[in-house]
């Protein structure tokens, strides 16, 4: 989403009397150019951030938020009774996240999942999957997959249970035709993928 588009929202927020949240845990882990934050459009916008997605600090429980100023009581005292506060080994954690020789490291993955994506996109629309949107980031690939079967909650169980591929319902993200869509994550290497493509194929090669 561009600047302009991201200040439309937040300008339209701001004339109905509403709050502008943007969750943007996913920042940072873009393929083509760089996202920019809703920080940019205005100092009262709500921005929810975690290290677990572009630091890949998944399970450490640590993120942050960039709140209005004239809010910072109000969340203190919710947080005061919600949690303490991360623990030491998280907190060094995450300052040697931002470290440059961790940043180095970062982009490398970054463009890996790049490569891993322009790699299982093609393939799984030669399969027969319809991908209506090319991810830009993150590490997922939402599919119709109507064309191949009349519910994807029971073709991620057959999937799983025939040839092992691992593949989640779109019963999981929503009410938009959910039994129509299905999600692969590519968060394992480009063998394994491969192999998981391969599987996919014979799977609905038997089922012709």
């Amino acid at each position: 989403m561009t600047l302009p588009e991201i200040a439309a929202l937040a300008t339209t927020c701001r004339q109905r009397g509403g709050h502008f949240l943007v969750d943007e845990i996913y920042h940072g882990l873009t393929y083509e150019d760089d996202a920019p934050s809703a920080c940019a459009a205005g100092d009262d916008i709500w921005i929810i951030q975690s290290f677990s997605k572009h630091f890949q600090m998944t399970g450490w429980r640590l993120g942050w938020m960039v709140i209005p100023e004239a809010y910072v009581r109000d969340v203190e005292k919710l947080a005061q009774n919600l949690t303490l506060c991360p623990s030491t080994p998280a907190q060094y954690g995450a300052l040697a996240a931002f470290a440059p020789e961790t940043l180095e490291i970062l982009e490398a993955r970054r463009a890996e999942f790049r490569r891993r994506r322009d790699f299982l996109a093609p393939a799984l629309s030669s399969l027969g999957f319809t991908i209506t949107a090319r991810p830009q980031g993150a590490f997922y690939l939402y599919c119709d997959c109507s064309s191949l079967a009349d519910d994807s909650f029971h073709l991620a169980r057959d999937l799983l249970e025939t040839v092992g591929v691992a593949a989640t319902p779109g019963l999981d993200f929503g009410s938009n035709a959910p039994e129509k869509h299905i999600r692969f994550a590519y968060t394992t290497g480009l063998d394994r993928l491969a192999e998981a493509v391969d599987r996919l194929a014979r799977y609905f090669r038997q089922r012709a």
